[in-house]
């Protein structure tokens, strides 16, 4: 596992994390794989683990909490989220910041957080959507400033909006953000425009999301795949977006050097930029936390093959059916 920087905050995290949304309730999470996964990364090297107080109204935030109790003294970098109170995804200037994240229900959602992971301090806590809109309103920063003062979070930051990496580039101007989370991977290049320069220039942690966009680029969709009613990807993965996705992955499977799966190179893309602290796949089952931690020996892409995927970044905008 090689370890990077986590932007100006003078530690490192594994180049390759761990996102819990699916141990949260998509169909075929299973707690005892789940953990036997989160196990199984921390003995490779991963020091760092993505939940959020939503996923699974709790559920992977206590699945965590486990495996920081089955580890003592091991190093565990925890990241959560606050859900917006409207439970509106994603978040939009339609939206009140007041009716979204008001700052006691900010604090209430950290210390809920923090029971159920079972620790005194998270690492960082994010709000889980964002408008620029609310970045004026002193209520967010005010609501952070008090949790880094009370000991209960270390770093603040955000997640933001699916397809939107310009919408949060006013928050992180006010210096309050300590890192974001952005989709990033073959696909979406598009936080490399302004979101990643500013990232450098104000020493923000990035956390890469979706390096395989939701299983678009597994290399295992097919125009006939079919998800679950209860999972989140049957609609993700509907008439409007599956067959462009499949299309897309197929042109992209002419450029894998030998030996390599499309999933590969998609994870090794992920964290190729510099400022990327850290990739954060989704890994609910053993074999894809030794595929995907595997990825982080050094060796990235060759510089033909990064240049050549230039050409397939899609800018796709949001639809009700993306988040």
């Amino acid at each position: 596992m090689q370890y990077r920087n986590f932007g100006r905050h003078g530690f490192k995290v594994s180049e390759v994390g761990h996102g819990l949304w699916g141990m949260g309730g998509w169909s075929g999470s299973e707690d005892k794989q789940s953990m036997q996964a989160l196990q199984r990364s921390l003995d490779l090297g991963c020091n760092f683990y993505d939940t959020a107080l939503a996923y699974g109204e709790g559920h992977s935030e206590k699945l965590l909490g486990q495996l920081i109790r089955n580890n003592p003294g091991k190093e565990i970098i925890v990241a959560t989220k606050v859900p917006p109170k409207n439970r509106i995804w994603p978040g939009s200037s339609n939206d009140k910041l007041e009716d979204t994240f008001p700052a006691s229900y900010i604090v209430d959602c950290t210390k809920r957080s923090l029971e159920n992971l079972g620790v005194d301090r998270i690492d960082l806590q994010q709000l889980h959507v964002w408008d620029d809109s609310w970045a004026d309103n002193p209520e967010w920063q005010d609501a952070a400033q008090k949790l880094k003062d009370g000991g209960l979070i270390r770093l603040f930051g955000l997640s933001l909006n699916r397809w939107e990496p310009w919408n949060g580039l006013k928050a992180i101007r006010t210096s309050a953000i300590d890192a974001v989370q952005v989709i990033y991977n073959i696909f979406d290049q598009a936080p490399e425009d302004e979101l990643f320069p500013l990232c450098i220039e104000m020493g923000v942690g990035v956390l890469a999301r979706v390096p395989l966009d939701e299983g678009g680029l597994s290399g295992k969709l097919t125009k006939a795949t079919k998800f679950p009613k209860d999972d989140w990807r049957s609609g993700y993965f509907g008439p409007e977006n599956l067959p462009p996705t499949v299309e897309r992955a197929e042109k992209l499977k002419e450029f894998l050097p030998a030996g390599m799966t499309l999933a590969e190179m998609a994870m090794r893309f992920s964290f190729l930029h510099p400022v990327v602290s850290t990739s954060i796949p989704g890994m609910r089952k053993l074999e894809h936390v030794e595929q995907n931690i595997a990825m982080s020996d050094g060796k990235g892409l060759p510089p033909e093959l990064v240049k050549a995927l230039a050409a397939h970044r899609w800018d796709r905008k949001v639809a009700p059916w993306s988040d």
